[in-house]
C-alpha cells in the first residue's frame, strides 16, 4: 500500500501552471499502481505541509515535479514536509524522497522526441534551454547533463544546453551553433509565461518555426508537458 505525491511548484498566476503534473498524476491514477497518487504544490492547494493529511498507508513515496534539485528541492519540499533526506521514517510511516523529474536519465528520450516533434533532423542542432540562476550553480547541472545524453546518442549534427538567466545565453545560440537548422527545446515543466512569453520575445520567435539569415529556428513544446513524463516519474520511484 504506497502512495504516489507529486509535488510541484504551482502558480497564483497562471492556472495552467500545474496542469502538466495534474496529467502526469491522472495518468498514474489510470495504470493503477499506487493506493492513491496525490499533488502537492508550493503557490496551489494541496500544499506541501498538508499534503499527507488522511493518509494512511504505511509508505509514500514524494516525487518533485522540478527540473533542477535547487532551492525548492533541496530546502523548501523536505522543511514544509518534514522530510530528514532520501528517507523519514514517522508515526510508523516510511516517506521515501526520490530525485526530482529533471535529474531522471529516462528524461533525456522525452528531449529527443520533443526536438524530432519540432522537425530535427540529423543534420539539425539542438539545444536544450533551461533557465538556470547565477545564485545557485546547481541550477544548470540537469540542464547540462540532458543536453550531454542528447549530444551522446548521435542523433543529431549538433547538441547542447544554453540558459534564460545565466551563461551560456540563449540569445547567442545561433553564434554557437552551425547548423542551418536549430531546434530549441524548453527543457520547463510547464508552458507557462517564460516558455509562452519571454522565451519568444527574447529569441525574436515567430512560432514555431522562424527563418532568420538563411536559418530555422524551430520551438519545441515544452519538456514537462509530454505524455513520457509519467514513466520519467515512475523510473524514479523505481529507484531504491
Amino acid at each position: 500500500m504506497t502512495t504516489l505525491v507529486l509535488a510541484g511548484h504551482g502558480s497564483h498566476l497562471d492556472a495552467n501552471s500545474s496542469t502538466p503534473v495534474r496529467q502526469v498524476a491522472t495518468e498514474l491514477r489510470r495504470r493503477n499502481l499506487f493506493s492513491e497518487v496525490r499533488l502537492a504544490f508550493w503557490k496551489e492547494e494541496p500544499s506541501f505541509a498538508r499534503c499527507l493529511d488522511g493518509c494512511d498507508d504505511p509508505d509514500v513515496v514524494v516525487t518533485p515535479a522540478f527540473i533542477s534539485n535547487g532551492y525548492f528541492t533541496r530546502t523548501v519540499i523536505p522543511r514544509e514536509m518534514r522530510l530528514d533526506g532520501p528517507l523519514t521514517v514517522r508515526d510508523g510511516r516510511r516517506i521515501r524522497y526520490t530525485r526530482p523529474v529533471g535529474s531522471a536519465p529516462a528524461l533525456a528520450d522525452v528531449l529527443i522526441e520533443r526536438a524530432r516533434e519540432a522537425g530535427a533532423t540529423a543534420d539539425a542542432a539542438v539545444v536544450i534551454l533551461g533557465h538556470g540562476t547565477r545564485r545557485d550553480p546547481e541550477s544548470a547541472t540537469n540542464v547540462l547533463r540532458m543536453a550531454e545524453r542528447v549530444r551522446a546518442s548521435g542523433q543529431f549534427a549538433e547538441a547542447g544546453a544554453v540558459f534564460l538567466d545565466q551563461e551560456p545565453d540563449m540569445r547567442d545560440m545561433l553564434t554557437m551553433f552551425a547548423a542551418k537548422t536549430v531546434v530549441v527545446v524548453p527543457f520547463f515543466i510547464a508552458e507557462g509565461w517564460h516558455v509562452g512569453q519571454t522565451i519568444p520575445a527574447d529569441l525574436a520567435l515567430e512560432g514555431s518555426e522562424t527563418r532568420r539569415d538563411g536559418r530555422v529556428v524551430r520551438y519545441a513544446r515544452a519538456a514537462g508537458t509530454h505524455p513520457g513524463i509519467a514513466d520519467v516519474v515512475l523510473s524514479l520511484v523505481g529507484e531504491e
